[in-house]
């Protein structure tokens, strides 16, 4: 990758009606995720730690929250009644430290890749002002008024245009403050409008956009397909009490007349957990990751673990498929906050609560956890990853 500064726009702005969702579509769920939330793992994974700016519909703020809890330093400006307007508002957002380059990149495009990536960047390095990704089109084109055909369209030279797409960003500025109208439906029509040259680089076939319901069918598909390696990890942990007021179990504080003991906060659920994911992936356990010895480590939420873990599989292309945790103990009372935990889980790892499982049990007033003297907790995680991934 070349030595330049880079930002990525990702329009979010839109209804997506034909989509026929209940929410817009870009925050429908996709195996249990929203549609948004992909699309930033997809743009993470190819380009990491690069600024990413959302243009986002303001009646959807809240959702918007919610679908990017998961992740850091996402920012989002309010988008306009078009889809120029939106882009346009993203741009002007970037002034203040402007990039050398922005990708403009359309929510509803899941499945982009690090290849694609690579292959717009090696032509902008290549001297590109402006870079879209394209595909021949093999169909053959027609004409057609009232549902009756009225010519073939000649498909030589025809293309279909994906995204990102890639350009300078103050020449991709000015092309919208001059654009000579409201209703250009991608940013390559803004450049040329302007006189600018496009250059296209091969786009990918998985690279589609959904628009339509069924294109929800096809994602899913295509994810299921993609990672077909399903393995599973358990894990296990053990925190025994000491005065305080009360456990952090799976990412809920439980009012009770003790505490749990541990360098960090003793989350034995969430630790568990942790480990379960981490064998999963085979990436060691909790403590080859955050040494006990380490004082940075003391006291810390034991969030920051859970989400460590699921960014390990994030950046093996892979994703959860369900978790489970079982506690053991005589006390507290867990089932009272079954449901709360559940949703934390569910919140922290950015999936369904229907894939979070959160059980309790005792061992019958045997062992230390009868004698009241601890919590132990177990856990299993079930993930896909694609096939041949490490």
């Amino acid at each position: 990758m070349f030595k330049a500064s880079f930002a990525i726009l990702i329009v979010a702005a839109g209804r997506g009606s034909r989509a026929q969702t209940e929410l817009p579509k870009q925050y429908a769920p996709l195996l249990g995720k929203p549609l948004l939330t992909w699309t930033i793992e997809a743009i993470q994974t190819a380009l990491p730690k690069t600024r990413i700016v959302t243009v986002i519909h303001p009646d959807d703020q809240y959702i918007f929250e919610k679908a990017t809890s998961c992740f850091e330093n996402i920012t989002h400006v309010f988008g306009g009644g078009t889809r120029q307007e939106s882009v346009m508002n993203g741009l002007s957002s970037l002034k203040g430290d402007a990039p050398d380059y922005v990708l403009v990149h359309d929510a509803a495009r899941p499945f982009v890749t690090p290849v694609l990536i690579e292959s717009i960047l090696q032509n902008l390095q290549s001297g590109a002002k402006a870079v879209v990704p394209a595909l021949a089109v093999t169909d053959t084109l027609k004409r057609v008024a009232s549902s009756s055909i009225e010519g073939t369209i000649d498909r030589t030279n025809m293309f279909a245009v994906q995204t990102p797409q890639a350009f300078k960003y103050q020449m991709l500025m000015d092309a919208h403050t001059t654009a000579p109208h409201k209703n250009l439906t991608d940013d390559a029509a803004v450049f040329e409008a302007a006189g600018h040259k496009v250059h296209i680089c091969t786009g990918d076939d998985t690279n589609f956009k959904i628009t339509r319901f069924d294109d929800f069918k096809k994602a899913e598909t295509h994810i299921m397909n993609a990672c077909a390696d399903v393995r599973v990890g358990s894990g296990y942990d053990v925190h025994c009490f000491e005065e305080g007021d009360g456990p952090w179990l799976c990412g809920i504080k439980v009012p009770y007349s003790k505490s749990l003991k541990g360098h960090s906060d003793a989350d034995v659920g969430l630790h568990a957990l942790t480990d379960a994911i981490l064998a999963a992936i085979a990436e060691g356990d909790i403590g080859s990751h955050f040494p006990p010895s380490d004082k940075k480590w003391r006291g810390v939420d034991s969030t920051v673990f859970l989400k460590h873990a699921a960014s390990l599989l994030q950046a093996k292309g892979g994703f959860i498929a369900h978790v489970a945790v079982c506690l053991i103990c005589e006390k507290p009372k867990i089932s009272p906050h079954k449901d709360a935990m559940r949703a934390r889980i569910a919140e922290i790892l950015n999936i369904a609560v229907n894939r979070v499982s959160v059980q309790a049990t005792t061992t019958e007033k045997l062992g230390f956890t009868g004698r009241e003297e601890g919590i132990a907790a177990q856990a299993t995680a079930t993930i896909r990853l694609p096939v041949g991934a490490d």
